[in-house]
C-alpha cells in the first residue's frame, strides 16, 4: 500500500473524513483489511463498491480477520448474507452481498440487518442506494482497478467515512 491522498469530499452525502490508497496484490487488500478491522466496533456499516473481482470480498475476509469472527469469509452471493460469529469479545461479522437484490431498503428489510447493526460490524457489497439509511454513520469504501497500471493486481481504494462516527477515525493511518 502507497500513495496516500487525503481530501473531505464525499460522494454520497457529507463525509466527515476520507482517504485514498493504492494496494498492490491481493495479500495487500488482506491486510488493509485486517488494519481496518482496528478501527471497526459495533454498529459500524461498511459499504463496498467496486467491479466484479475487484477485491471487495478480499478486503472482507481481511476485516474477518482482523476482527477474529469464526468461519471462512466467502463470498455470500448465493447465500445473500453470512454471520460469522465472534470467537472471542469482539463483535460478529455480517457479510451481505446485495447484488441481486433490487429492491433497496425494503428488501433489505427481510435480512433484519438493522435488528443485527447495534451488535455487529455489518459488510454490504454492492450496498449503494440499497443500504444508506440502515445508518448514518457509515464507511464507504470504493476499489477501483488502477488505470494506466499494467498490473492486474494494482487496487485504488477510497474509503470516506460520513457522519459523527467518522469524524476523528484515522483513516490515513490505514496506509501507513
Amino acid at each position: 500500500m502507497d500513495a496516500p491522498h487525503s481530501s473531505g469530499a464525499a460522494e454520497n452525502g457529507p463525509a466527515t473524513s476520507s482517504h485514498s490508497l493504492t494496494v498492490t496484490s491481493p495479500a495487500a487488500m488482506g491486510d488493509l483489511g485486517r488494519a481496518l478491522a482496528k478501527l471497526l466496533r459495533p454498529g459500524d456499516l461498511v459499504m463496498l463498491t467496486g467491479e466484479l473481482g475487484a477485491g471487495k470480498t478480499t478486503l472482507t475476509r481481511g476485516l474477518g480477520e482482523g476482527l477474529g469472527v469464526r468461519g471462512a469469509v466467502t463470498s455470500p452471493t448465493f447465500v445473500i448474507a453470512r454471520v460469522h460469529p465472534p470467537l472471542g469479545d469482539g463483535p460478529a461479522l455480517v457479510h451481505v452481498d446485495a447484488y441481486r437484490l433490487g429492491g433497496g431498503l425494503d428488501e433489505m428489510e427481510d435480512l433484519d440487518l438493522d435488528v443485527s447493526l447495534p451488535d455487529s460490524v455489518i459488510v454490504v457489497e454492492w450496498g449503494d442506494g440499497k443500504v444508506e439509511e440502515l445508518s448514518d454513520d457509515r464507511l464507504h469504501v470504493v476499489i477501483d482497478r488502477a488505470t494506466g497500471d499494467t498490473d492486474d493486481d494494482v487496487r485504488t481504494v477510497r474509503l470516506t467515512g460520513v457522519g459523527g462516527r467518522w469524524a476523528d477515525a484515522d483513516l490515513a493511518g490505514l496506509g501507513a
